[in-house]
């Protein structure tokens, strides 16, 4: 699927992701590869992105990679709005 992080300031991430998990207000949840379609309010915490084999990403100076995983990426956020449809997520943050 495809994600994209878009801050006010700039756009922060954007590439192909096997699975990507946000702070939910209800708690952390995760999306996959078809996941069904989802909007959702986001809180302060972390986001963390599984990139796929295929992906070649340019990282945003705020995006750390895992010091374990080289396809995982971790992202902060003080909140934001996700919505999910037809394999792409959009997450605005703050």
């Amino acid at each position: 699927m495809y994600l994209e992080i878009v801050t006010p300031e700039a756009v922060v991430f954007s590439a192909e992701v096997d699975a990507v998990k946000v702070p939910g207000h209800d708690g952390e949840f995760q999306m996959l590869n078809n996941h069904a379609p989802i909007v959702s309010t986001l809180t302060k915490g972390e986001v963390k992105i599984n990139l796929t084999g295929s992906s070649t990403e340019k990282l945003h100076k705020s995006v750390r990679k895992s010091s374990s995983d080289s396809k995982e990426l971790f992202y902060d956020i003080d909140g934001g709005v996700l919505e999910s449809k037809d394999n792409k997520v959009i997450i605005l943050a703050d």
